[in-house]
C-alpha cells in the first residue's frame, strides 16, 4: 500500500479480495480476485506473459479464425517492439521503480502482461483539447496531492470536481523539458491553458511547482481518457495493455535449489528462476531492448 500510495501510476496489479469456499466434506477452497489488466478486451489482438527469459517461454498461437484466447510468451515476441514514442521513457522508469520493490521484497518469477490492439484512425494524433486535457487530469491526479483534501481517503485516478488547480506535466521525449497546463476557478476559460518552461515559472506558483514535483517524482503520467487509465499507454499506432502480476514468488529456499537444478539441466540458457536482483535486472533489459 505505502508503494501505490508513493506511486499512483504504478504497474502493479491491484487486488480486490480474499475469498474462501467452504464445500462440505472437502478441504476449503482460498482465491484472490485481481484487476484485469487486459481490460476492455473486444479489441485486443494479441496478448503476451513476459518474463524476460527463453527455457519453456514459447506457446503454440491458436489456429487461425479460432475464438479461444491465447496468452502468447517471450519467444512468441521475438522480433516485435512496443512502439511508444514520447511514453517510452516513462515506462522504463516505472518498470525500473516496480521491480526495484519487488526485488527488496526477495520476490522473483512475476510476469508483464503485455497486450496490443490497433489505434482507429480517429483515436491517432488526437489534438489535446482543453476539455479532454481536464479530463484526463482528473484521471491522473490522486485526492492526496491535493492539501484541502488531505483528510478525504486517496483514490488512484480520483480528484473532486471544485478543485480549483490542476496541474499537468508532458516530459518532451525523456529531454527533461515540460510544459504546464492549469485551469484556475473564475479565470476565463479562453485563457486558461498556458504553456511555459519549468523554468520559465513566475515567482507566485510555488504551489504549482511543488505539485509539478511531487508529480514528475512519483513518475505519474498523463493518463488516457479511457475505462482502465493505469494499465493501457498509446503509442502512435497502437494501444498496449501493460501490468505486472504474479508478485506471491518469494526466493525460498525451495526456489533456491530449484535454481541450481535448472542451472545443471538447461546450461548457458535463461530461465525463470533467479535470483529477485537478477530477475528485477533482466526485466528491465527486456523492456528497455522491446520498445522504442
Amino acid at each position: 500500500m505505502e508503494h501505490l500510495e508513493k506511486y499512483p501510476h504504478s504497474l502493479l496489479v491491484k487486488f480486490l479480495g480474499v475469498h474462501r469456499i467452504n464445500i462440505s466434506h472437502r478441504r476449503k477452497k482460498y482465491f484472490i480476485v485481481m484487476q484485469s489488466v487486459f481490460y476492455p478486451d473486444d479489441r485486443i489482438n494479441a496478448r503476451y506473459d513476459i518474463k524476460g527469459c527463453e527455457v519453456s517461454r514459447w506457446t503454440d498461437p491458436a489456429p487461425e479464425g479460432s475464438q479461444v484466447i491465447v496468452v502468447l510468451k517471450d519467444l512468441n515476441f521475438k522480433g516485435q517492439y512496443i512502439t511508444l514514442d514520447q511514453q517510452r521513457p516513462w515506462l522504463l522508469r516505472q518498470v525500473e521503480i516496480d521491480t526495484s520493490f519487488l526485488q527488496r521484497l526477495n520476490v522473483l518469477d512475476y510476469s508483464l502482461l503485455v497486450g496490443h490492439q490497433p489505434l482507429h484512425q480517429d483515436e491517432r494524433h488526437q489534438g489535446l483539447s482543453f476539455a479532454t486535457l481536464i479530463m484526463r487530469t482528473k484521471k491522473s491526479v490522486i485526492t492526496g496531492s491535493s492539501p484541502t483534501h488531505a483528510g478525504m481517503p486517496t483514490v488512484p485516478g480520483v480528484v473532486p470536481e471544485e478543485d480549483s488547480t490542476l496541474l499537468v506535466s508532458e516530459m518532451d521525449g525523456g529531454t527533461g523539458s515540460c510544459s504546464i497546463a492549469e485551469s484556475r476557478g473564475g479565470s476565463d476559460p479562453g485563457s486558461a491553458l498556458s504553456g511555459r518552461t519549468c523554468t520559465e515559472q513566475p515567482a507566485g506558483s510555488v504551489t504549482d511547482s511543488m505539485v509539478l514535483r511531487d508529480f514528475q517524482a512519483q513518475n505519474r503520467r498523463l493518463l488516457p481518457n479511457f475505462k482502465n487509465p493505469l494499465h493501457v499507454i498509446d503509442g502512435p499506432e497502437h494501444r498496449y495493455f501493460v501490468g505486472i502480476i504474479d508478485i506471491f514468488t518469494v526466493y525460498s529456499f525451495k526456489k533456491r535449489l530449484e535454481h541450481w537444478w535448472k542451472r545443471l539441466r538447461h546450461p548457458g540458457q535463461a530461465f525463470s528462476t533467479v535470483s529477485p536482483t537478477s530477475y528485477c535486472l533482466r526485466l528491465c533489459q527486456w523492456v528497455q531492448d522491446h520498445t522504442k
